[in-house]
């Protein structure tokens, strides 16, 4: 037997042959359905297209000119965004909305999360959770018009305390920063209702038998929520506080409803920050450089926190 048939007979090297380019590899069939598919998908691309990246590369090219809603952008480069961060009003604007962030993540997903364990295992406790989800279906400007009446100079709250001897009253929407601690407080009374209802469904999913051990093994209360219930809860709450944290960030409507970023600009958030150098003083290349700014704030802390969120579940 010769050198080229001990080669040959190689299962290695048969392979190796067979798989040569005499050989072509079987073309797989084409799916009767990927047209369909695609056709299918395509008015949706389209749409997020349109609706979405267009006008973002639409701002971010403004963000770069001075421009003033008529005639031709002239090209600035970077001034927008160097004039942007010598503004101290930007400044306080980029504090307040900090102050939003840690503000709704407290008290509307606290108390959220509060009256949803209180009720979960009450006789009733869907009538008593309803009172609470009432609100969420009022608009932003429509909470911020009812406690401008409670919250004004001789409002109704100023006038309940003085019922009660009270007279010398905080200015609520004047001074800063507790116009904005009250604005929190207003936006706490519309959200607490959905968060409850959204920490309610994640408690009712939650399977009985872990709860029944740990109850058998003496765990009650503080512990019982410690051990069983938080560990469970942890997925729905990383989407509860994703969402919360995304809303806080583009805070607008109740803002402009209540003081309108006053006095002066103590109250501004970004949103609103944007809004007014955009629409009010027509300056639209500085507005979107505020516009670019938000949005690289929230998606750089939106994937922060689900990169914390997914490393904390898999150990990393």
């Amino acid at each position: 037997m010769t050198s080229d048939q001990t080669t040959l007979n190689r299962p290695e090297e048969r392979l190796r042959r067979s798989s040569g380019p005499d050989r072509a590899a079987p073309k797989r069939p084409k799916d009767p359905f990927a047209r369909s598919a695609a056709g299918f998908i395509a008015p949706g691309v389209i749409l997020v297209a349109v609706l979405l990246y267009l006008p973002l590369l639409w701002t971010t090219f403004l963000s770069l000119t001075e421009y003033n809603g008529l005639g031709d952008p002239e090209w600035v480069g970077f001034a927008n965004y160097l004039e942007m961060f010598d503004d101290p009003g930007f400044i306080g604007s980029v504090l307040n909305t900090l102050l939003w962030v840690a503000g709704t993540l407290l008290v509307p997903v606290g108390i959220g999360l509060g009256v949803a364990l209180l009720t979960w295992n009450l006789k009733g406790g869907t009538w008593l959770r309803l009172p609470f989800l009432i609100p969420y279906a009022l608009s932003g400007i429509g909470v911020g018009v009812i406690w401008s009446f409670i919250l004004s100079g001789d409002g109704a709250l100023d006038q309940a305390l003085a019922a009660f001897g009270i007279q010398d009253t905080p200015r609520w929407l004047v001074d800063a920063p507790l116009n904005t601690v009250v604005m929190i407080l207003a936006t706490a009374w519309q959200g607490v209702g959905v968060n409850a209802l959204l920490f309610t469904i994640g408690l009712q999913s939650i399977p009985k038998e872990p709860l029944e051990a740990a109850r058998v093994d003496g765990a009650n209360g503080l512990r019982l929520f410690r051990s069983i219930l938080w560990p469970m809860l942890r997925p729905l709450t990383a989407v509860v506080v994703g969402l919360s944290i995304v809303a806080s960030l583009k805070t607008f409507d109740i803002v402009q409803g209540m003081t309108k970023g006053g006095p002066g600009r103590a109250s501004e958030t970004l949103a609103l920050t944007m809004y007014k150098e955009t629409f009010v003083n027509s300056e639209y290349g500085l507005g979107s450089a505020i516009a670019v700014f938000l949005t690289v704030v929230t998606l750089a802390a939106s994937i922060l926190y689900l990169r914390q969120q997914l490393s904390s579940k898999h150990g990393v």
